[in-house]
């Protein structure tokens, strides 16, 4: 079975009818779901991007459509925070994770977590998607999904413009090794990626750049540049060689120290990283600075930053989009009646799953009054 799980930019809007019933069904499942597996499970689930895809199949939103990230998100921010009781909630969705610390307090006090842990992880994360692993796509969709037991997840989405595509980053680990869980997009072959287990030396060496002068790490980029460029460098001239190294990598062009990369560096220099951790959440880290490191770790100290394109092929959802149909019309028009005897039957499913429930725990408490009744006797 081909793995593919491509994203275009798609415009347009969902109906308000049918969004409507995109929310039954999708609340539906999500609460049946919850009670049979927990919430923990379903968690699981939404940091698979195979299984987030064909999610939003089956609620009938198109099958390889952008929207289908920030769509099911946002369906699912509203029927959680209509119904905390759930056991997950969705903070921050489209603007990013400037809505997440305020969102973050509220849900603390609802399902009793650290709201400053919250915030660490979606700085964490949008920090390793969008500074550290730079592969042409802007963030512009970030969401935290926190269950009531304390565990999270972010699924958020970058594009690219050029490419008319958008990607989706799956994170389960809050640190700069190896965070994603999966990422559904297109492969590029124009990929800096300071998030793989291969940079791991890479990153050690940004750290103890870090901590050098901020005129040192100036010095040495200069003199990557000049390598970069067919340029002899001041350590030709010394050791009197004639040629000079060049690196035929795609991402190794000269990063120029302007004014504002040199007050970052500067600022960074007063109170520097001491682990990737510290690394990770520092002020003042962007793509630039993290450009100009690895170019100096790799022209200059020979230890490379890694290439790889990290996007994953998760299995077809395609055969999903035939429980409903899809906005789009693919691979027909939107269902409406058979979503709705869809999210009906789930909800009369669910309803006699608790009533179940609720008889199987008076036949305990029974039991128990029997039982300390003859204790008594």
């Amino acid at each position: 079975m081909p793995r593919i799980a491509e994203l275009p930019l798609h415009g347009g809007r969902v109906p308000p009818w049918m969004l409507r019933i995109m929310e039954n069904l999708a609340e539906s499942i999500i609460k049946y779901m919850v009670e049979v597996r927990g919430p923990s499970t379903v968690l699981a689930l939404l940091a698979d991007p195979a299984w987030f895809q064909a999610f939003n199949n089956v609620i009938g939103m198109d099958w390889d459509s952008s929207g289908s990230t920030t769509v099911v998100t946002g369906i699912l921010k509203t029927i959680t925070w209509r119904d905390p009781s759930i056991g997950i909630l969705v903070l921050g969705g489209k603007g990013g994770m400037r809505k997440v610390p305020e969102e973050a307090e509220e849900a603390a006090r609802i399902y009793n977590v650290d709201s400053d842990e919250l915030v660490k992880a979606s700085r964490i994360s949008a920090r390793a998607d969008s500074t550290f692993l730079q592969d042409g796509y802007e963030l512009y969709h970030h969401a935290l999904f926190l269950s009531e037991e304390g565990e999270y997840i972010v699924v958020q989405q970058g594009m690219n413009t050029a490419k008319g595509m958008a990607r989706r980053y799956h994170v389960t680990r809050f640190e700069l090794n190896e965070p994603n869980s999966g990422i559904a997009g297109v492969l590029s072959g124009d990929v800096l990626n300071a998030i793989a287990s291969e940079s791991r030396e890479a990153r050690r060496l940004y750290i103890d750049l870090l901590n050098e002068s901020p005129n040192r790490i100036v010095k040495l980029l200069n003199e990557a540049n000049r390598i970069v460029r067919g340029q002899p460098s001041i350590t030709d001239f010394i050791e009197g060689r004639t040629s000079t190294r060049h690196r035929k990598i795609i991402y190794y062009r000269p990063v120029i120290p302007s004014k504002r990369l040199i007050l970052s560096i500067e600022r960074i220099a007063s109170n520097p990283p001491i682990d990737e951790l510290d690394l990770a959440l520092k002020p003042g880290i962007g793509p630039k600075l993290v450009r100009a490191l690895a170019l100096i770790a790799d022209i200059i100290y020979g230890v490379p930053t890694s290439v790889r394109d990290p996007v994953t092929h998760p299995i077809d959802p395609y055969a999903y989009a035939y429980a409903i149909g899809g906005k789009d019309g693919i691979p027909y028009p939107f269902d409406a009646k058979t979503a709705i005897e869809a999210y009906n039957f789930l909800r009369e499913a669910l309803e006699e799953a608790r009533i179940g429930e609720k008889v199987k725990m008076k036949a305990l408490e029974r039991l128990r009054r029997l039982v300390r009744r003859l204790e008594g006797e």
